[in-house]
C-alpha cells in the first residue's frame, strides 16, 4: 500500500497557531519535505518532534518529486510543509500535487494558518469576493502590466510583496489605480510588530516611506473597483476642473487621482462638453 503526502500549514508567525492535528501529523510521518530545515527545525524543537528532513524548494522541486513519488510508492508517509503558511500558496509543491494526483497517490489537507487569509479577514476590504495574485514581477514594466489588467476588477485585490520592493509598488499602483484607491498593508501578521494599515494608495506610500513600514513578511491588499462611483467620481471632477485645466494635463490630473484610463477620461470630456452645448 502506498503512503500518503500530508499538506501540513504551519504558522506565520506566532508558533501557538498550529493546530492540534498538523502537530499529530508531523510526528507520524516517516519524513517532512521542508523548504528551509533550518526554519522547519525551530517549529519541530519547540514542539518536540524529531523527524528526518529533506530540502524541498523550488529550484529542485520537480527533480524531488520523483523521489518523494518513489517513498511514498514504498508506503512512506510524508508532510509537506512551506517556511510558514499554507504550502502551495505563492510556495513550492504543485508539480508535487499534480504529480501524485496523476499517480492515484492520496494528498491530505492539513488546514491552518494563510497569510492571504488573515489579512484579508483583518482589512475592513470586501471579502465576499477576493482574487490573489501572489507575487507580483519583480520588473516594473511586468508588474505595472499586471496591475493594469486588474484595474477594473471588482474583487478586492490580494498580493504578497517583498520589502524591498513594496515602496515601487505601492508607486506603480498610485500610476494605475490613482491616488484615491483604498489599500492596506498588512506586515509581520501574528508576530511581535504586527502593523494594518488601510489608507488611500497616495497617503499609504507616504505612510510607508515616513514611517518605514517596509519591513518584513507583507501583505498588500486593494480595493475592488466599483465602476459606477468611480465613474460618478471622474465626472464630477472633470467639471470641476475643465474651466481651469485642459487637453493632456486635464486628463493627466484626473487620471492620477481616479484611476481612470485616459481613453474614457476622454470620452467623458467629450460627453459633458456635448451636454453643455
Amino acid at each position: 500500500m502506498s503512503g500518503k503526502l500530508y499538506i501540513v500549514a504551519t504558522p506565520i508567525g506566532n508558533l501557538k497557531d498550529i493546530s492540534f492535528h498538523a502537530i499529530d501529523v508531523l510526528k507520524s510521518v516517516d519524513l517532512i519535505a521542508c523548504e528551509n530545515p533550518m526554519h522547519t527545525t525551530k517549529l519541530l524543537q519547540h514542539y518536540n518532534i524529531k523527524k528526518p528532513l529533506d530540502k524541498f524548494f523550488d529550484h529542485n522541486e520537480k527533480e524531488k518529486s520523483k523521489y518523494l513519488l518513489q517513498l511514498l510508492n514504498q508506503g512512506k508517509d510524508i508532510a509537506l510543509v512551506s517556511d510558514a503558511g499554507t504550502p502551495l500558496i505563492s510556495d513550492p509543491g504543485f508539480n508535487l500535487v499534480r504529480l501524485l494526483k496523476l499517480e492515484g497517490i492520496q494528498v491530505i489537507p492539513i488546514a491552518g494558518p494563510c497569510a492571504m487569509v488573515a489579512a484579508l479577514s483583518a482589512s475592513g476590504l470586501e471579502t465576499n469576493e477576493f482574487s490573489f495574485e501572489g507575487f507580483l514581477p519583480a520588473k516594473q514594466s511586468l508588474r505595472v502590466k499586471c496591475l493594469q489588467r486588474l484595474v477594473l476588477d471588482t474583487r478586492t485585490l490580494i498580493f504578497y510583496e517583498s520589502p524591498h520592493r513594496i515602496q515601487q509598488t505601492l508607486l506603480d499602483s498610485i500610476q494605475v489605480f490613482g491616488l484615491m484607491r483604498i489599500a492596506v498593508i498588512a506586515r509581520e501578521l501574528t508576530k511581535q510588530f504586527e502593523t494594518i494599515k488601510q489608507l488611500p494608495l497616495g497617503q499609504l506610500y507616504q505612510w510607508v516611506h515616513r514611517d518605514r513600514q517596509d519591513r518584513g513578511e507583507i501583505v498588500f491588499l486593494i480595493q475592488g473597483a466599483e465602476s459606477s462611483h468611480r465613474h460618478h467620481e471622474m465626472t464630477d471632477l472633470l467639471k470641476v476642473l475643465m474651466p481651469y485645466l485642459h487637453g493632456k494635463k486635464l486628463v493627466e490630473v484626473v487620471r492620477e487621482y481616479t484611476g481612470v484610463s485616459k481613453q474614457t477620461i476622454y470620452k467623458a470630456i467629450e460627453r459633458i462638453n456635448q451636454e453643455s452645448g
